[in-house]
């Protein structure tokens, strides 16, 4: 591994830092939270139509930058230290891969290149919230989680040759203004269980909601990562790929690698916002004075940020890790999962220091401090929790004896993530 970024992976970071530190200060965070889409649409056509970031990791015969995991990670980092409300995660990092991994040729002309220039934007939506469980991040993923048997989740059935959706969904990432959804869906009942991936478009061509679609805009302490409720109602959707005939695995592997991609990128995004916060709280304490002197000059107060600091450190190097694993020709089981843990554990450690070292001036919502308390809390609910994070990455890696879950990683228990997963 060749821990040197490229020149092209540094100008990705310092040209977006530059802009989003330019655009996207806590004051305009608070104002695109808002606004009935959740983030600043002008500001999304700007990073779509200049840097190309919702393309960043398609390849060039479908609009996109040709790059890989890493540099969306990298990207994601920045957008993570900003706190960037933007449909970033959905598009790029959930519903583009599946769709390029899954998708006809004829649906990967028609999407890709419009998801990748900003004009459409997408979202995965996963049943009951369930979203780490369908990235087998937290475990397998080749359950019914999608419908649960007869009832219950999403469910899809074919009507005279065509595909129709009945279900709810709850926590979908930007749902409220995603022009496609990328929905995960059971059929089959208990004879042909199996789970499908369908793609729904929002509007018709006259720019009218989709007949049976309802999404309604849910309230959360993270108003950075808006959230939407969907209903569908006999919706009409596209089925992604051919019929699996009864056999799911292509979905399953392609839902699993993409959760190996969107955890390393999920995880670089939490550790930019655990740096920005610890930034912030190093240079309020630099300034803050008690008994005459900064509150910087104490020992303790030192050594608590110091260990902060590691934490971040070691978070940031995991991601990176997570991402060149999740890039190569062979990746290593649980990277994703545990640089994800490591980063939920090192925002939540840094957010409520952050908190506590700026007093009771950071114990007031409207203090900068609690939007990365907040991010903190309801990642660790959306994504983990940290625990099960950890338990799957030691399954895959093989650490409690041969056949972990995947069979992945059996053959060297003392491997990077096997180590990892028990702090070695």
């Amino acid at each position: 591994m060749d821990a040197a970024f490229t020149e092209e992976q540094d100008e990705i970071r310092r040209t977006l830092r530059a802009l989003l530190g330019k655009r996207c200060g806590p004051d305009e965070v608070r104002a695109a939270v808002r606004t009935p889409a959740g983030h600043d649409q002008a500001l999304w056509r700007q990073l779509a139509g200049q840097l190309g970031l919702p393309g960043l990791a398609l390849p060039a015969a479908y609009g996109g930058a040709d790059c890989g995991p890493t540099e969306l990670a990298l990207a994601c980092e920045e957008t993570g230290r900003a706190l960037l409300p933007a449909p970033l995660i959905g598009t790029a990092v959930l519903a583009a891969p599946l769709i390029l991994a899954l998708g006809g040729e004829e649906q990967r002309a028609a999407l890709l290149p419009p998801l990748a220039a900003g004009e459409l934007t997408a979202t995965l939506v996963v049943p009951d919230g369930r979203l780490a469980t369908a990235l087998a991040l937290t475990g397998p993923n080749d359950g019914d989680w999608a419908g649960g048997g007869r009832a219950g989740g999403i469910q899809a059935r074919q009507v005279d040759g065509a595909w129709r959706l009945y279900g709810e969904a709850g926590q979908v990432l930007d749902g409220h203004t995603a022009d496609v959804l990328v929905v995960a869906a059971h059929t089959g009942g208990f004879a042909r269980s199996r789970t499908l991936l369908l793609a729904v478009r929002t509007t018709g061509p006259d720019g009218t909601e989709t007949p049976g679609l309802l999404r309604t805009r849910q309230t959360a302490m993270d108003e950075t990562r808006p959230q939407a409720r969907i209903e569908l109602r006999d919706v009409a959707a596209e089925l992604l790929g051919p019929d699996p005939a009864g056999d799911d695995g292509a979905v399953v592997a392609a839902l699993a690698a993409t959760g190996a991609t969107a955890a390393a990128c999920l995880a670089a995004e939490g550790v930019g916002a655990a740096d920005a916060a610890l930034s912030r709280t190093v240079g309020y304490v630099k300034e803050r004075t008690q008994f005459g002197r900064p509150i910087g000059s104490f020992q303790a107060v030192q050594h608590r940020l110091a260990d902060l600091y590691v934490a971040v450190q070691a978070a940031r190097s995991a991601a990176y890790y997570a991402a060149w694993a999740a890039g190569g020709a062979h990746p290593e089981p649980g990277a994703g999962g545990l640089a994800l843990a490591q980063s939920l554990e090192a925002l939540r450690a840094v957010a409520a220091e952050a908190v506590q070292l700026h007093g009771g001036l950071g114990f007031t919502w409207e203090h900068t401090a609690h939007l990365y308390f907040k991010r903190a809390a309801c990642d660790e609910l959306l994504l983990g929790p940290v625990h099960r994070l950890r338990a799957r990455a030691a399954e895959q890696a093989g650490l409690f004896g041969a056949g972990g879950s995947d069979g992945a990683g059996a053959d060297d228990p003392a491997g990077p993530v096997a180590r990892a997963a028990v702090g070695a």
